[in-house]
């Protein structure tokens, strides 16, 4: 288990006392402690956690659904949320209303609490198919709401890079893995704008997304807008009038670059064609052999009955 654990503690309008952020500090955890409720969740979506600890030994309506609304986000479910409780609360407490991952009683046994820290994260490993560096599902959930979706007038909307890997080789993983991050921030946002719908990481530079069919263009549109205005901070000035920067291929010959760019292939769900899941990865893939023909960002939609 890696040391450098981001963890918010959230105590409530009563504050602490600061030693509990000075003993997870000692164990090399990087942490924030936050005393207002309700900016928690705005924390959270701007600067994901890998584990959430929340003081419930004097528990209000808003503490209680900062559980609910991480619980019932697709993207932030998996942070594991452990709740601080009276020795005697435990037994009252609500499991199924707000649905803690793992608790421990007050007054603390800090080393009981980096116990749980670590057989959370650990148990979470072994139940989610999440991908780890974006955090989005992968690909077990991905087939299960893509199923989900068939004969319904859902979107299941592909999303891949244009030139990622050659912007992988030249700028370096490092880089490659923050515009991968990036990435899904912006399709999560985007979905979750939307009011409804699904996103995960199929791996690399491929990622998927479901919303209602109405708003797949519109959500396809405000990726595309988000990633093109996040993505012009990657490349210098020079490049930026060019359109291109310069690499060099396996033979060591200079090529021309264009800059990133995503393409988004919509299959509609509700077509008499689309039966099952392989249909769906079929129909996506001959759209996105048209959507990557542009060296700008696009989307294409299936639109043949």
């Amino acid at each position: 288990m890696r040391a450098n654990l981001r963890i918010i503690v959230v105590t409530g309008p009563r504050g602490g006392d600061g030693s509990l952020e000075l003993r997870l500090q000692s164990k090399g955890y990087q942490v924030v402690t936050l005393a207002n409720p309700a900016g928690v969740m705005g924390f959270i979506y701007s600067d994901p956690p890998d584990v959430v600890i929340i003081d419930l030994t004097a528990p209000d309506g808003t503490l209680l659904g900062i559980i609910r609304s991480l619980k019932d986000d697709f993207f932030f479910s998996t942070i594991p949320v452990i709740g601080m409780l009276p020795e005697q609360g435990a037994e009252g407490f609500d499991w199924e209303e707000y649905p803690l991952d793992d608790f421990v009683t007050v007054p603390l046994s800090y080393r009981d609490l980096f116990t749980r820290i670590t057989l959370s994260l650990r148990r979470l490993r072994r139940v989610f198919d999440n991908n780890p560096l974006t955090r989005l599902p992968g690909n077990t959930s991905i087939q299960r709401a893509i199923e989900h979706a068939v004969g319904k007038p859902m979107g299941v909307c592909y999303v891949d890079i244009n030139h990622f890997k050659q912007y992988n080789d030249v700028y370096g993983f490092a880089h490659g893995d923050e515009v991968l991050r990036m990435v899904a921030r912006i399709i999560a946002n985007a979905v979750k704008e939307a009011g409804e719908g699904f996103a995960g990481h199929i791996g690399g530079d491929d990622f998927v997304f479901i919303v209602p069919l109405d708003q797949a263009e519109a959500v396809s549109e405000r990726i595309i807008a988000n990633f093109t205005a996040v993505v012009s901070e990657l490349f210098n000035e020079e490049e930026k009038l060019r359109g291109f920067y310069v690499a060099h291929d396996r033979k060591g010959n200079e090529e021309q670059v264009p800059l990133m760019g995503v393409a988004i292939s919509i299959v509609p769900m509700d077509s008499p064609k689309i039966g099952h899941y392989a249909k769906v990865a079929e129909v996506a893939a001959e759209l996105k052999k048209l959507a990557k023909k542009s060296r700008t960002s696009c989307y294409v939609i299936d639109r043949r009955k």
